[in-house]
């Protein structure tokens, strides 16, 4: 047999095999929430490596997407920082949520706008368009650039119905992945965005909230308020495959060490319940 054969003979076979495998439904893929992403990406990769042929892909795109698309049953889970019913054109009832963790959302804004401080009255202003340069909010005389989340994240409409009181933040720069957003705003003088506490480095400044801090601890207690569920979504009861996954997402293993490596919360340390409408009901 010629040598170069060989080598292609074996690709086949796993090819072969890894039909097999998907066929046999070992294949997951899970899409939604990039503030989620990071979680479920290192997930997958730990319980891949505990059971060798099954894949889970994970992929990005929004909780709007995830949630259509695991509506649809293009995908067997949606991952979103919205509760279904907060969708329009989502069918609640036909899903099931599967909540794996909670993630506090902190404004971020470049760190020469000398500020580290604002009242929730004054960055709802920011976003409204009303107040327009940093000196009018304590720091230096700097333009302030806005950059909003794409329609659709899950982030976005969290922001806008704790810190806007719902209403729509002025049209500005969209960015759909979490990473660009605190790449642009380490970039750009006079900068400001939101994005999860997972996705916080000492490239940017965090803004507290009429002196509350943005912290795990004050997310737990309702005293920092701008948080959000993580959701990842099934249409009706998960397959074996799927809720396998998802128990081992909930397991001891992965919320006591995972969940808070990675900056998200777990839902054993919620000390506070919110119904979909926002409502603390615990």
């Amino acid at each position: 047999m010629k040598k170069w054969l060989i080598p292609l003979l074996g690709a086949l076979l796993f090819l072969s095999g890894c039909s097999k495998w998907i066929d046999r439904g070992e294949s997951i893929t899970a899409v939604g929430s990039s503030a989620l992403q990071p979680l479920v990406e290192t997930v997958a990769e730990e319980y891949q490596s505990k059971n060798p042929g099954r894949f889970i892909n994970v992929q990005g795109g929004g909780s709007g997407t995830g949630l259509s698309q695991v509506q649809s049953g293009a995908v067997e889970i949606g991952n979103s920082d919205l509760f279904a019913e907060e969708k329009s054109g989502i069918d609640a009832e036909k899903l099931v949520d599967h909540q794996v963790a909670v993630v506090g959302i902190t404004p971020i804004v470049n760190k020469g706008v000398g500020v580290t401080n604002i009242s929730l009255e004054n960055l709802r202003k920011i976003f409204l368009g009303e107040i327009k340069n940093w000196k009018e909010v304590g720091g230096k005389d700097l333009d302030i650039v806005v950059l909003n989340r794409a329609t659709g994240s899950g982030t976005r409409s969290t922001f806008e119905q704790w810190v806007l009181d719902g209403k729509t933040a002025i049209r500005a720069q969209e960015q759909d992945s979490s990473g660009m957003v605190r790449q642009i705003v380490t970039d750009t003088p006079g900068a400001i965005s939101y994005t999860a506490f997972s996705y916080v480095t000492k490239d940017v400044q965090v803004l507290n909230v009429d002196n509350v801090e943005p912290t795990d601890e004050n997310v737990t207690t309702n005293h920092w308020k701008i948080w959000a569920y993580e959701h990842m979504y099934t249409k009706g009861e998960p397959n074996k495959l799927v809720k396998d996954f998802l128990d081992y997402m909930l397991s001891e293993e992965v919320q006591g060490k995972v969940v808070s490596k990675l900056g998200y919360i777990p839902i054993s340390d919620m000390k506070v319940e919110r119904d979909w409408q926002g409502n603390q009901i615990k």
